[in-house]
């Protein structure tokens, strides 16, 4: 699941809500927030401004 998020989010292109990633995936949005936070904690990712996440270049 935090591999196909991460994807979500390089995909997009620009920092994504949790609730867009679970659209595009098609997922509850409570999943893509746990995979978020363990991608976070991994420093994968990061949060430009609240509640949008981005991937870490």
């Amino acid at each position: 699941m935090e591999e196909k998020v991460l994807e979500a989010m390089k995909a997009a292109g620009k920092p994504v809500r949790p609730g867009d990633i679970a659209k595009i995936l098609g997922v509850d949005s409570k999943e893509v927030s746990k995979a978020i936070a363990a991608l976070k904690k991994d420093g994968k990712v990061h949060s430009p401004k609240r509640c949008c996440y981005a991937p870490v270049e």
